[in-house]
């Protein structure tokens, strides 16, 4: 160890004409054999560590300078042997004006070693000998530092480092993991640095493991834990949640009385005076009715009411500026922040509705419901429409029937005096209403009603043209039905109830269904002008309404209606009928007998009990049928006879009532015999109701047939004019194209004419021959000889279709009468082809163009198919 203090050490300061301050500039190291303390001769300008390296206390000046010197003494604890060595520090003049090598200059920090390593803690004066806790203690960094970066915190070290080089590192967050690269070690010195200012409020800590590995890499120290808090620096303003606090409180309330509260957060430590905060109120405005009307909890934000007279009606609200500030409300150190805080000023019922004025007038026509008479208006400090402004409106003397009603119209808060029940001008002509005004809810505690809550209305009735009036109204009467036109029933009269006025009722009837009353139009007698009938269609429970209307002279005029109620009695005026009209009976009945009632639309005692009776016209009544009396009402029709064919049989039958002047009437009885199964019903009901068809039914058949009819005769008529304009079309064809043949199918063989359906309509009158022109020639065999003595009747070119069956009878008998006809068919022209045709005629062949001889022969030339021509027309004997 001496041998190596006793060397002289010089350490070179490349290029820079100054130090920085704490910078390691060498480092002693002992032999290893004992503990051994350092210091400097100067420590005003240089300090050195217990591991023996000298760093600078301040920023060094060597400008002007070529070297410095520094004394360091080591002494040893144990023998407290000294010893000395000086180092010079030179500054390299071939450095100057050059750029300076990049040298890592480290701060005097503590230092962490791994466990299990006795180190000496050096003090002023004094040395001791401490043994590491297990739990290494956390390093504490400010946040946002201002330093040079990278920053050295602590440097980690083995005690190993002696006997072998190690390479020290660092792990977790904010070394190899998310956020990287905020703290990095020198592998070699184990110098932990920060290479970027903190922040709290983002991450208050850190949680790193140092290892400690050889040049191989393999672990040297067991890991360590090391724990980096970012300590707390008073860079947050407080912050209020809202810009704008909104809170109210009822007027009038007490001093002490809770407001609201105001909250601000500062992101500071709120353990540390940096996150503390005090609040306060800066402003009130208005500073009425003093400039002192809340105060705050300076901690919790609570706003109380200090002072009384809260008044809506004066101020409707505050704005208090509030004041938060940290450092616990230090105004100097402290960071402030401020906000509005609007306290509305809520409304109690503190004030009563007052009337305008103290007399209100109002007037209304009698007998009018549901009129505004006037309008009673008040006024009231309070909120307008909330329950302490609203006023309720009470009629407390003045109409002791109830005869009116005020209402509170909710936009303007005027009371409507209204009239609810008819008043009578000739009772009463005016009204002295006292009317009281009050709020929804009531006043608060300590607050009388004015004077002025309480007003007078006069109220004048006007007079009007009032309807008269029928009394009684209905009016009732009985009266027997049956009463001749022309009788007096009953005086219908009405008075006017305007006592005032002179005035003369005219009568009339506005209602009468049947049209069986008249009234008088200027004494209200009501009398008959038809017979009463009790069963009428419009009788409903014996009774019968009849409206008339009396009106006045008055301008305008007024009319009244009055209702006459007719009760009418039942008299002896309607014949029983048979009931049921029909009823049903098999041929062979078993048993043999019907049920039948009578029906009256009378009363008793004008109905049963009834008397049945058999007609003994026509006999075969009684001989076929007999009627058994079962009671009063009932009665029962037995066939004489073992069995009736199926058909309706008609019953005339006899009843008779037990009315005062009894009623007799006899109705038929129609019965239905028919066949039955073994159930006893019809089988055949469907020709029963066929052959009974009632009279609607029949003309309902009627009708369809007389409707089919007179389709089928236009169907006919249809037919017919369609074949004769086909006819007069054919009639009409120009003789040029017209085309006579006397048989249209020439596909048939049959018996000729006389067989056959021709239409004749066909046949016209061809035209005539050319007179110079006379058939020469071979005559066929079946052809008339030629004969000009006899003349047949020749037809008009243009003749109606009628004259043909003439012009044919005519030329039969022409024929019938002509010597030389021969035993042929009398109609010689066989075909007509029409005038002009170059084909000519078929009767006779020949031309038409000449009248002289033609010559047939060259037939014979055309070949086998005409031999037989040549035959005929070439003047061979056959």
């Amino acid at each position: 160890m001496q041998q190596i203090l006793s060397s002289l050490l010089v350490l070179c300061l490349k290029g820079s004409p100054g130090g920085r301050s704490d910078a390691p500039l060498m480092t002693f190291m002992d032999c290893g054999e004992g503990s051994v303390w350092f210091r400097v001769g100067d420590p005003s300008d240089f300090t050195v560590s217990q591991e023996g390296v000298i760093y600078t206390q301040r920023n060094l000046s060597l400008v002007g300078k070529k070297k410095m010197e520094v004394v360091v003494y080591a002494q040893d604890v144990l023998s407290n042997h000294v010893w000395k060595v000086r180092v010079h520090l030179h500054i390299n003049p071939n450095s100057r004006g050059t750029a300076p090598e990049q040298v890592r200059l480290y701060q005097q920090v503590p230092e962490i070693l791994f466990p299990w390593r006795n180190i000496v803690v050096m003090g002023e004066g004094s040395l001791s000998r401490v043994k590491r806790d297990w739990v290494i203690p956390p390093i504490n960094v400010a946040e946002n530092s201002r330093g040079h970066f990278p920053e050295d915190l602590v440097r980690i070290r083995s005690d190993r480092d002696k006997s072998r080089m190690l390479r020290y590192s660092v792990t977790g967050p904010g070394a190899d993991q998310p956020p990287t690269g905020i703290f990095i070690i020198d592998p070699i010195s184990g110098h932990l640095s920060v290479t970027k200012p903190l922040d709290r409020e983002h991450i208050p800590n850190f949680h790193l493991r140092a290892h400690a590995v050889d040049l191989n890499g393999n672990q040297v120290e067991n890991p360590i834990d090391i724990i980096i808090n970012v300590i707390d620096q008073n860079d947050n303003v407080p912050d209020f949640l809202h810009s704008t606090f909104n809170g109210s409180v009822p007027e009038g309330s007490k001093p002490g009385s809770f407001v609201m509260t105001v909250t601000a957060v500062d992101k500071d430590d709120p353990k540390t005076a940096n996150g503390m905060m005090r609040y306060k109120i800066l402003t009130q405005n208005p500073q009425s009715p003093s400039s002192n009307m809340f105060t705050i909890n300076n901690r919790t934000g609570d706003i109380i009411t200090v002072a009384a007279g809260l008044d809506r009606e004066k101020v409707t609200q505050y704005t208090l500026i509030i004041q938060a500030t940290d450092m616990e409300g230090n105004p100097t150190f402290g960071l402030s922040n401020t906000a509005t805080t609007v306290i509305r000023i809520t409304d109690v019922n503190d004030n009563s509705p007052e009337f305008t004025t103290d007399t209100f007038f109002g007037e209304v026509h009698e007998n009018r419901v549901n009129v505004i008479v006037a309008n009673l208006s008040v006024t009231d400090k309070d909120q307008p429409h909330t329950s302490a402004w609203r006023a309720v409106y009470r009629i407390v003397a003045g109409d002791p029937t109830g005869r009116f009603s005020i209402t509170t119209d909710p936009t303007s808060n005027e009371g409507l005096l209204t009239v609810v029940k008819p008043i009578d001008f000739e009772l009463t002509r005016s009204f002295m209403l006292i009317v009281e005004a009050v709020n929804e809810v009531p006043l608060v505690r300590g607050i009388q009603s004015p004077r002025q809550s309480t007003a007078t209305v006069s109220v004048r009735i006007l007079d009007m043209n009032e309807s008269p009036e029928f009394s009684p109204n209905p009016k009732s009467i009985k009266l027997e039905e049956g009463l001749p036109a022309g009788s007096l029933l009953s005086t219908f009269t009405a008075q006017d109830p305007d006592r005032f006025m002179r005035q003369t009722i005219r009568y009339s009837k506005i209602y009468d269904p049947a049209n069986w009353l008249k009234i008088d139009p200027f004494n209200g007698q009501i009398s008959t002008i038809a017979v009463l009938d009790r069963e009428s269609h419009y009788i409903k429970n014996n009774l019968y309404n009849v409206t008339f209307m009396a009106s006045d002279e008055g301008f305008p005029p007024a009319s009244g209606t009055g209702t006459l109620q007719m009760y009418l009695l039942d008299i002896n005026d309607n014949a029983p009928q048979v009931f049921p009209s029909e009823v049903e009976m098999c041929e062979k009945p078993d048993p043999n007998a019907l049920n039948i009632t009578a029906s009256d639309p009378d009363l008793n005692p004008h109905t049963g009990p009834f008397v049945f009776e058999l007609v003994s016209r026509p006999s075969e009544i009684r001989r076929n049928w007999t009627l058994i009396r079962v009671n009063g009402e009932v009665a029962q029709l037995r066939l004489r006879i073992g069995s009736l064919a199926s058909g309706i049989y008609e019953v005339p039958i006899t009843i008779t009532d037990s009315g005062i002047l009894p009623m007799s009437n006899t109705s038929v009885l129609r019965v239905k015999v028919c066949q039955c199964d073994h159930h006893g019903d019809c089988l055949e009901m469907g020709k029963i109701n066929a052959v009974g068809l009632g009279t609607e039914a029949i003309i309902a058949i009627l009708l369809c047939i007389i409707t089919l009819l007179v389709l089928v005769l236009l169907f006919v008529m249809w037919m017919k004019r369609r074949d004769k304009e086909r006819q007069a079309k054919q009639l009409l064809i120009d003789p040029e194209d017209d085309i006579r043949d006397n048989i249209l199918k020439y596909d048939e063989e049959g018996g000729g004419e006389e067989d056959q359906d021709y239409d004749l309509s066909q046949l016209q009158q061809p035209d005539a021959l050319e007179s110079e022109c006379v058939k020469v020639g071979i005559r066929r065999l079946d052809e008339r000889p030629l004969h000009h003595d006899h003349q047949y009747p020749i037809r008009s070119t243009a003749p109606h279709p009628g004259d043909i069956e003439d012009f044919i009878y005519e030329g039969l008998k022409a024929a019938d009468h002509d010597p030389t006809a021969p035993p042929y068919d009398s109609l010689l022209v066989f075909d007509y082809e029409g005038s002009g045709s170059t084909a000519g005629s078929l009767s006779s062949l020949h031309s038409c163009s000449s009248c002289g001889d033609q010559e047939y022969n060259y037939l014979s030339e055309w070949g086998p198919h005409f031999h037989k021509l040549a035959d005929l027309y070439g003047g061979g004997d056959d």
